[in-house]
């Protein structure tokens, strides 16, 4: 795998609910993060005492980050309204030479900040809020 650009990993946000997927507005950084804790079945009997994991148990869970500017295009009024009517919309991750990741996340939080001499910028962060698919490319 060759190096790759980080415009080109993507969050696509769901506008109407019918998979009309449109990149989120403005983003300059992005991020997804794929967590699975463990469940621990260590006993007096485990080999040498070391610790022992349960294959395929414990909650798997994903977050994605991002920050850009306030372009007050659809995707940032939609992603206020989702926020504030606490709805859980599809979204997509594009990331590149991998795949996609798609699913249910909750708008965990929105920060807006801006200095007197410079642009508006945002931060977003979402939870995975069910079963996600991914798709290799």
């Amino acid at each position: 795998m060759t190096a790759q650009r980080g415009k080109d990993l993507l969050i696509k946000l769901d506008m109407t609910g019918e998979g009309d997927f449109q990149t989120v507005a403005g983003l300059r950084a992005t991020r997804i993060t794929f967590n699975a804790e463990t469940v621990d079945v260590t006993h007096l009997e485990s080999e040498g005492r070391w610790r022992e994991l349960l294959a395929g148990a414990g909650m798997r869970s994903a977050a994605i980050s991002g920050s850009g500017i306030f372009r007050d295009e659809s995707t940032d009024e939609r992603v206020r309204a989702l926020f504030f009517a606490g709805e859980i919309p599809r979204f997509q991750v594009i990331i590149p030479d991998f795949g996609s990741v798609e699913g249910p996340f909750q708008i965990t939080s929105i920060e807006y900040s801006g200095d007197y001499n410079g642009e508006a910028v945002y931060e977003l962060s979402l939870a995975s809020a069910g079963a996600l698919n991914f798709e290799a490319i």
